[in-house]
């Protein structure tokens, strides 16, 4: 394939991640790497995720080992596809595809870049300005690779928020509070039980499903969509005034589509393999989800038969993470 096509220049972008030491949650004790472009080229000085133009003959995957070897001295062993964003620059229009990078072999060092530096995800660039393209990569990048999904009607509301205290110390920060079938006021107790849990860790975010009511009552910092909702919400929505992440439940592209039309900072495509949840449905299966979530524009998180052992495997497909209503 050409690196344009139609007018659109197509490009591989790596997220190096490393990680950092002394912090008990793995995704925010990560750092990334950001390098400066060099004088002589379009945007000298701005700070990028580096990588560069897809050449003929070559896939995204290709171009971002080519790139990296060139550009960083490095051979990638270990990356991830991500998310795929579309940027019009005044001197062209890029279509980013974005890794990310978690093994390579060699030192990194900017044989094509004028420095190189390292940012703990979650925290501002201590450097700028960064290219305009990547902006918006940062804030996806912090969340979380486990979203757990309460499971109170199951487990009962004690024993469910026993558990959630035990994964919250062992690093868990993105919880759904689910369970619609609780009657209101038990949901409320339990919600407001969560809120109060989540209190302790300044980087927890917690998103309530569908009740918008219920998510401002408790001071959610979220709300979570169902896919009827997703369908229904219109682009001219206001949720942005009242809540700092939203996401939505997807099964379908046209679903998948329309979350990422509507801007929204997450989704989940379901079911992915087996689950008790829905015993009569055998999942899409990992090739068809790889598919779907190709192109998408906002993370991705798998979610049926889950559970932490199949993370990497998730990622490995293109997920951002895993969502799970057991086994976290």
């Amino acid at each position: 394939m050409n690196a344009s096509l139609s007018g659109i220049t197509r490009v591989s972008a790596g997220i190096i991640l490393r990680s950092g030491k002394n912090d008990r949650n793995e995704n925010k004790s990560s750092e990334y790497l950001l390098a400066q472009r060099p004088s002589g080229k379009v945007y000298a000085g701005y700070w990028e995720f580096p990588g560069g133009k897809v050449e003929s003959g070559e896939t995204y995957h290709d171009a971002l080992t080519r790139e990296l070897r060139e550009e960083l001295g490095i051979n990638v062993t270990h990356a991830w596809p991500w998310l795929m964003r579309e940027f019009v620059y005044p001197h062209a229009r890029v279509r980013l595809k974005f890794f990310r990078i978690t093994a390579w072999r060699g030192d990194i060092v900017p044989l094509e870049h004028s420095g190189i530096t390292w940012t703990r995800i979650g925290d501002s660039p201590a450097v700028s300005p960064v290219l305009p393209a990547n902006g918006p990569i940062l804030r996806a990048l912090g969340l979380p690779p486990v979203y757990a999904l309460t499971n109170a009607e199951e487990n009962g509301i004690d024993a469910e928020l026993a558990r959630l205290e035990t994964a919250l110390h062992n690093g868990l920060r993105l919880i759904q509070i689910r369970d619609k079938a609780l009657p209101s006021a038990s949901r409320l107790r339990f919600a407001q039980a969560v809120m109060q849990k989540t209190r302790n860790y300044a980087d927890a975010i917690v998103l309530v499903n569908d009740d918008e009511a219920l998510a401002r009552q408790i001071g959610a910092q979220g709300l979570h969509l169902s896919a009827a909702r997703l369908m229904a919400l219109d682009a001219s929505h206001n949720l942005r005034a009242s809540f700092s992440w939203l996401a939505a439940s997807c099964h379908t592209d046209e679903e998948l589509a329309r979350a990422a039309a509507l801007d929204l900072d997450f989704a989940l495509l379901s079911p992915v393999l087996p689950t008790p949840s829905h015993p009569g449905s055998t999942g899409m299966g990992w090739r068809p989800f790889a598919r779907r979530v190709e192109n998408a524009p906002l993370p991705v998180f798998a979610l049926g038969g889950m559970a932490p052992a199949r993370l990497d495997k998730a990622c490995t497909h293109g997920a951002h993470g895993i969502a799970m209503l057991r086994g976290w």
